[in-house]
């Protein structure tokens, strides 16, 4: 293998990391890297992605709503990320509001009543049926009672991202408002963290131009696991990427995290060589 290539590079970027990190990149023209992307890890909050997928596979079909109406009860509440656990007991919303927020501040409250409301049984159907193979849900959230969210792979969080991008996961329409929901993500700890600020979106961009990169994305967190994947857009188009990390001595959660530190340098490296070669990761 040539010792420059990009592949190459992550892996020397990696040699001095504490933990394992596996990579999944696709550039939508043929161009892959992948480090590992086929071995297990725990989710964390990843699996929010697959449930989004089950639901709007339930919405193609007829079965569910976004428009159904769905109640914050005592046997959904639950610590963690997400801002409902801190309303009153009884707050009702739209299936579709508690999808975004499941998404976009990673919702635990949302997650576990979407999981009632589309039955886990139902989610893990979808995912096999979408060729997911080695994606399940576990559980729902509960901390004292479950040590397990879900388990995935890189190249199946990657293969998901890529087919939502192209439009042929459940349908183009189910597609582009998943979308508009992943792009709303409040959390890129790892894949934007070190993008040059310039060309990202921001009240305090002194920039003056519009928004030149965004991303639509999902990441998660448990003591076990740092993760983060989702679709980059550029001027020269878009590409996937995907890190997990698992196997670190830190379970601590802070924005210096080892995990998070060299997932940001990858996801620099994959945006630096996407740019340079406009629109490949590889000539």
């Amino acid at each position: 293998m040539d010792k420059l290539s990009l592949e190459a590079r992550i892996k020397a970027e990696l040699t001095s990391y504490n933990g394992k990190m596996s990579v999944y990149i696709d550039d939508f023209n043929g161009n892959k890297v992948e480090i590992n992307a086929d071995d297990t890890f725990e989710t964390a909050s990843t699996i929010k992605t697959f449930i989004l997928i089950d639901l709007f596979q339930q919405v193609h079909d007829g079965t569910k709503s976004l428009n159904d109406m769905l109640t914050y009860t005592e046997d959904n509440k639950i610590d963690g990320s997400g801002v409902i656990q801190s309303l009153d007991i009884g707050v009702t919303m739209s299936v579709k509001n508690f999808a975004t927020l499941m998404i976009i501040v990673s919702d635990n409250v949302a997650t576990n009543i979407l999981i009632d409301y589309l039955g886990a049984d139902h989610i893990n159907e979808t995912i096999k049926k979408w060729g997911f193979n080695d994606t399940m849900l576990h559980n729902k959230i509960d901390f004292e009672k479950f040590d397990k969210l879900g388990t995935s792979t890189p190249r199946d969080y990657g293969k998901a991202f890529a087919m939502i991008h192209d439009g042929t996961l459940i349908s183009r329409e189910a597609c582009e408002q998943m979308l508009e929901i992943f792009k709303m993500q409040h959390y890129n700890s790892m894949i934007t963290k070190d993008f040059p600020q310039y060309y990202l979106s921001g009240d305090d961009s002194m920039a003056g131009e519009d928004e030149q990169v965004s991303v639509a994305s999902k990441s998660g967190s448990m003591n076990a696991c740092r993760n983060d994947g989702g679709i980059v857009y550029t001027p020269y188009g878009d590409y996937v990427i995907v890190m997990f990390n698992k196997e670190f001595y830190d379970p601590l959660y802070y924005a210096g995290h080892d995990a998070t530190v060299y997932g940001a340098r990858v996801s620099r490296m994959v945006f630096d060589q996407f740019i340079a070669l406009k629109g490949r990761i590889e000539l």
